[in-house]
């Protein structure tokens, strides 16, 4: 139960594997450049702190992780918490609070909470992004439009208050490269998908604003040099006092770093037929936090857009995580003196970016939607994140959690559902797992799994947006989605909608009675095609080699639900 993935997968290593790692690893390691350095500054500490925090943090999730591809780095999920532990306990407070928060994942882990953090309710976590969204794009408005003030107020309303009396001092050379820089960002998926669009307006600005001597604020002005090499490890000051103030934050620390771990965990799993430990995860994410401070780094936890880009460009193994850590440290040593000039404008445009994708404003236009108790806890922990504390919605939130949990339970038939989430197997104890079949090329395979299928459903959509060229045939696999609702049958929906727009062909495989009636009521039967659902995954890969002129293998079955039977 508490292996490691890494030991798990070491027979399975080969020189062609081993070198396709290397190549997604190196890869990543250059996605995940600009975001350390963005969400370290972010966060209230210098730049070479999330470099750190990407390198040592990054190596042990995937040394000691129990996900195949989990890239582990800091995220914008805890910059506002972070950034109010900075201001109030200083950058020994942090690394406090951070060690306090890698126990506490630890303890979660042995005690085998991992399976339970996948009932925490969607909308609780998409309340409390959405909101720490809101905040961070709030945060960078004094960089990007280069206004004059000394000391930005920490409260929402305050801080926009600041914002509007210090508007006549904007620079507008600031705009101006942090406008470019968004409009690289933006674009530059078009060209190429590859070089990630971040690096790409980092260099562009940083050549323009040197070249040209521009006065538009640089790291080097606010943070002076930044050092290109990894400290010596040191334990930080500890003082009991400060310990109990910090229990709190650093609990929030820990539940934040589980959600996104285990979800990232979630969405790879689907994408690659694999399953993860989420027990060893939760240790490994904890011993990453317990030692990545001790160089000096922030908290670190699974990052979802890097772990897609490692699945997307070929990564399988832990390896590749391993050597994203190696190459960013190779990127650190050899050119981090040349950071310093990087324009504070073009981080301030990589954070608001990542704000929009965090924001997920088409999932909560869609839980608005929902059943009125949905909405209530999604608006509750959206306003409380927003308006008072990161800390005071996440207390709030799991409250509610348990409650909508208690009131999902009561209302659930079938048990089976919950005691098989909870057991947390490796994929190897599952005999029909989609890494024992052969997917043809061209064909993509995802599982949507358990009752947290509407979170992985949305950041798997998400995560499609780093693929270079859309699959000609996209499969879902339901077979353990017993029950279905209105928030995953607008999610089936969107699906549906991209792959129309991409020429992608949508077949579902395991439909049960449930959710096969719902999509009857909800028209989507009829949208997807009588023809493209299959009761089994053999059946469903059959028909995609049909489709795409291939030899089949074995018989096909075709399998033509009605109502009648689901009836029976």
């Amino acid at each position: 139960m508490f292996k490691p993935k890494f030991f798990s997968i070491l027979p399975e290593l080969t020189p062609d594997r081993i070198a396709k790692e290397i190549v997604s690893g190196v890869l990543v390691g250059i996605v995940a450049l600009p975001l350390a350095i963005a969400f370290a500054i972010a966060s209230g500490v210098s730049p070479e702190k999330g470099l750190i925090s990407a390198v040592v943090g990054g190596f042990i999730v995937s040394f000691l992780g129990g996900s195949r591809v989990q890239i582990g780095g800091p995220t914008g999920a805890f910059i506002v918490i972070l950034f109010g532990i900075v201001q109030q306990y200083g950058i020994n407070g942090l690394l406090l609070a951070t060690i306090m928060a890698g126990v506490i994942l630890m303890i979660m882990g042995f005690a085998q909470f991992g399976s339970l953090i996948k009932f925490i309710p969607y909308p609780v976590i998409v309340g409390f992004t959405s909101g720490i969204a809101v905040i961070i794009f709030s945060s960078q408005m004094k960089d990007f439009f280069g206004l004059s003030i000394d000391k930005v107020p920490p409260d929402f309303i305050e801080k926009w208050i600041a914002y509007g009396r210090s508007l006549p001092s904007f620079e507008p050379t600031s705009l101006l490269i942090g406008m470019l820089a968004l409009f690289i960002i933006i674009f530059w998926p078009k060209v190429s998908r590859k070089i990630p669009g971040s690096l790409v307006a980092i260099v562009v600005t940083t050549f323009i604003v040197h070249y040209f001597h521009l006065g538009v604020a640089t790291i080097e002005s606010q943070f002076g040099e930044i050092p290109s090499m990894i400290p010596s490890p040191t334990l930080p000051t500890f003082d009991f006092a400060t310990i109990r103030h910090l229990l709190m934050p650093a609990t929030t620390i820990a539940l934040l770093g589980a959600i996104e771990a285990l979800l990232s965990a979630v969405v790879s799993d689907g994408m690659i037929g694999s399953r993860h430990k989420s027990n060893m995860e939760l240790i490994a994410q904890g011993a990453a936090n317990i030692i990545t401070p001790l160089f000096g780094g922030i908290p670190v936890t699974g990052a979802i857009a890097r772990t897609a880009t490692n699945v997307k460009n070929g990564g399988r193994t832990p390896i590749s995580g391993m050597i994203h850590a190696v190459t960013l440290l190779g990127i650190m040593l050899l050119f981090g003196r040349w950071a310093k000039l990087i324009p504070m404008p073009a981080l301030a445009a990589i954070l608001i970016i990542v704000a929009w994708n965090m924001s997920e404003i088409k999932v909560f236009r869609q839980l608005l939607k929902s059943p009125r108790s949905d909405v209530i806890v999604l608006l509750t922990t959206f306003g409380l994140t927003v308006i008072f504390d990161l800390t005071v919605a996440i207390e709030i939130g799991m409250l509610l959690s348990v409650i909508l949990f208690m009131q999902r339970m009561a209302q659930l038939s079938n048990v089976g559902v919950i005691t098989q989430e909870l057991k947390d197997r490796d994929e190897e104890d599952d005999p029909n797992t989609i890494v024992t079949r052969a997917v043809p090329d061209g064909v993509e395979v995802f599982e949507i799994s358990g009752p947290f299928f509407f979170g992985a459903a949305t950041k798997f959509r998400d995560a499609m947006h780093v693929v270079e060229k859309a699959p000609k045939i996209r499969i879902i696999r339901m077979r353990k989605v017993l029950s279905i609702d209105a928030t995953g049958l607008n999610m089936m929906r969107e699906m549906q909608k991209d792959c129309n727009k991409s020429g992608t062909k949508l077949i579902l495989s395991g439909v049960h009675a449930q959710p096969l009636f719902a999509l009857q009521q909800y028209g989507l039967y009829d949208e997807i095609g009588e023809e493209n659902l299959f009761g089994n995954i053999d059946d469903a890969l059959d028909h995609a080699r049909e489709l795409l002129g291939i030899q089949k293998l074995g018989r096909m079955q075709n399998f033509t639900p009605s109502v009648e039977r689901e009836k029976k």
